[in-house]
């Protein structure tokens, strides 16, 4: 049974489906931008990203902190 997190706003978004969502407003080069990692700036993919986000978690926590913030001003469409 799941485990209700009422105060994570990231509770059940999956770290894949953020990055796309970002990617699809940012774009790589926006990305690397707002959060300074070298996989937005050389070479990306988002294999690789999703790779390196879930080893670090600093970059796993800016990621998640823009994702809430462009959320709350762009909420996806269903």
């Amino acid at each position: 049974m799941q485990e209700q997190q009422p105060n994570n706003p990231v509770h059940g978004v999956k770290l894949a489906d953020m990055l796309q969502y970002l990617f699809e407003i940012y774009g790589w080069e926006g990305l690397a931008a707002r959060i300074n990692v070298r996989c937005f700036k050389f070479d990306p993919s988002v294999n690789s990203s999703l790779a390196f986000l879930r080893k670090t978690p600093w970059a796993k926590e800016e990621l998640q902190k823009l994702y809430i913030h462009t959320v709350s001003r762009n909420p996806p469409q269903n």
